[in-house]
C-alpha cells in the first residue's frame, strides 16, 4: 500500500464507497513524472468503476486532487437549482470537463475556495447557499461542511461517512486493494 492509496483512502472514502460525488484531497509530492504515474495508474484501475481522479491545483510541492463519480456529478449537475447557479457563475453544467477546467481556474486565481466547490462534493444545494448567503457564518452545525438546513439529517449522514472511512482504512490496513475498495457504478 502506498503512502498516496493511504491518504486517498483518508480522504475520499465515501466517495470510492458510492455514498458521495466528490472528494478533494491535498497531496505532496517530490517528483512529478512519479505523481503523473500515481495518477495514470488509479485512473486505469478505478475508471472501469466509474471513479475518476483530476488535479485541480499544482505548484511546486503539493497538488489538490478531485476525486469524483462521473455519473453522479452529471445527476447532481441536472438539478433545475444547481444548473442555473453554476450557469449564472459561468460554467457549463452539461460539459463536465468545461466545468472542471473552470473550477480549476477559479480555484487557482482566488485565494480562497470558491463557493461553488461544495456542488462537486455531494453538499446540499441549500447549504451551499445558505454559506453564501450568511458569507460562512451563523450554520446550524460544522461537520464536513457547514451546514444550514436539515441538520438531523446531515449530521447521521456525517456519521455514516465516518464510519465508511474508518473501515475502509481498516480494510486498506488489513490488505485490501484500492481497486477491491471502489464500489463500481
Amino acid at each position: 500500500m502506498s503512502k498516496f492509496e493511504r491518504e486517498m483512502i483518508r480522504h475520499c472514502s465515501p466517495t470510492l464507497a458510492g455514498m458521495k460525488t466528490g472528494n478533494l484531497f491535498s497531496y505532496p509530492f517530490t517528483s512529478y513524472c512519479q505523481l503523473v504515474e500515481q495518477l495514470d495508474q488509479c485512473n486505469d484501475m478505478l475508471n472501469a468503476r466509474g471513479v475518476y481522479l483530476e488535479v485541480l491545483r499544482i505548484n511546486a510541492s503539493r497538488v489538490l486532487i478531485y476525486v469524483y463519480r462521473e455519473s453522479r456529478l452529471l445527476k447532481d449537475f441536472s438539478c433545475p437549482r444547481v444548473d442555473s447557479f453554476l450557469q449564472n457563475i459561468g460554467y457549463h453544467p452539461d460539459d463536465l470537463k468545461s466545468c472542471l477546467e473552470f473550477l480549476s481556474k477559479r480555484i487557482q486565481n482566488s485565494s480562497e475556495f470558491p463557493h461553488e466547490i461544495g456542488l462537486f462534493l455531494s453538499y446540499p444545494f441549500e447549504d451551499v447557499q445558505g454559506f453564501i448567503e450568511h458569507e460562512g457564518k451563523n450554520c446550524k452545525y460544522c461537520g464536513c461542511w457547514k451546514v444550514y438546513c436539515n441538520e438531523n439529517e446531515t449530521i447521521k449522514l456525517f456519521n455514516k461517512y465516518k464510519k465508511c472511512t474508518q473501515a475502509y482504512y481498516q480494510r486498506l490496513l488489513s490488505g485490501s486493494s484500492l481497486m477491491r475498495l471502489t464500489v463500481a457504478a
